[in-house]
């Protein structure tokens, strides 16, 4: 028995090594092609790096696009900025937080993207703010963006509605300048909790319509918008801020509206125009308060063009 065990494991014994010499083989050839490749491998990354780097790939051709708000002067100098920070760089190694930083002073800027162009081209969209507001502080004005950006007087134009705050709303390294008498510069921003939410619902106004407010601001009905031509638009709050704008729309448009004192959408479902006691045949009024009547929605839009036109005073 013991003679058969010993006879086996002698006839085990030249496929035990065998085996055991190829496995070692082939971790040798892995060896080998390692250290063969780990030359080229050096060689390689430091021929990309040289070359994301080189004046082979150096951007000299820049093309901003998207700047169309910006007064004379600003565009220039933000083109310039840019210009120059792009030129630092390579079509291999494009940056946009140094094309952010450098135009990081000029809040009508809201963001930047860079798509380079093999061998030397690269393009830079510019998304801007839009100014929604006159801001009024201690006796100046200054435009402001939906998110609170304060962008400075160089933006503002005769069609912003106004908005009004008390000293100490801003960041007060932002306050009124002493000499220059102007509110703004690059990192302002409105904190004021109740602003925010004006400055909100003016941002999302149809474009339409955003020409004829004329001024925003917190009363007994909340949020409320006041409109050319006297009527009073109460929002009450900036949640559903879009579905209220539609419903506002729709209102002015009809021209059962015409001669309201407001039109509430503080519940877009159920917005309703009211009235001056006597003008309207009541729904549902309270002895003299205004009256109130809910309105539908014109047929096409041509009828809501021309409804809100009618509204609005043209």
């Amino acid at each position: 028995m013991e003679y058969a065990a010993v006879a086996r494991a002698r006839a085990r014994a030249p496929r035990f090594w065998s085996i055991r010499l190829a496995r070692m083989w082939q971790r040798g050839r892995v060896r080998i092609v390692v250290l063969a490749l780990l030359p080229a491998t050096v060689a390689l990354t430091g021929g990309w790096l040289w070359l994301r780097h080189s004046a082979l790939v150096s951007v000299e051709h820049v093309r901003v696009s998207g700047l169309r708000g910006t007064p004379d002067g600003q565009g220039a100098r933000i083109e310039m900025a840019l210009d120059q920070a792009a030129r630092g760089m390579s079509t291999l190694d494009v940056s946009e937080a140094r094309l952010r930083a450098a135009v990081a002073g000029f809040p009508i800027v809201r963001s930047v993207r860079a798509r380079a162009s093999f061998p030397h081209g690269l393009r830079i969209d510019v998304s801007e703010r839009r100014a929604v507001a006159a801001l009024e502080l201690a006796g100046t004005r200054t435009a402001v963006a939906a998110d609170g950006a304060v962008l400075g007087a160089a933006y503002l134009s005769s069609g912003l509605p106004v908005v009004k705050a008390a000293t100490g709303q801003v960041a007060a390294s932002h306050a009124v300048a002493a000499t220059g008498g102007e509110l703004g510069g690059g990192g302002a921003r409105v904190s004021d909790g109740r602003l925010v939410r004006e400055l909100a619902v003016l941002g999302a106004a149809p474009r339409a319509l955003a020409k004829l407010i004329e001024r925003a601001y917190t009363g007994p009905e909340g949020l409320t918008l006041a409109l050319q031509g006297g009527v009073l638009a109460y929002f009450g709050n900036a949640l559903r801020m879009h579905a209220k704008w539609i419903a506002l729309v729709r209102v002015l448009a009809d021209p059962s509206s015409a001669g309201a004192l407001y039109v509430d959408v503080r519940l877009p479902e159920r917005a309703a125009a009211g009235f001056a006691p006597g003008t309207r045949p009541a729904l549902t009024s309270e002895a003299g308060q205004a009256e109130q009547a809910p309105v539908a929605a014109p047929a096409t839009q041509a009828e809501l063009a021309a409804g809100l036109e009618a509204a609005v005073g043209g």
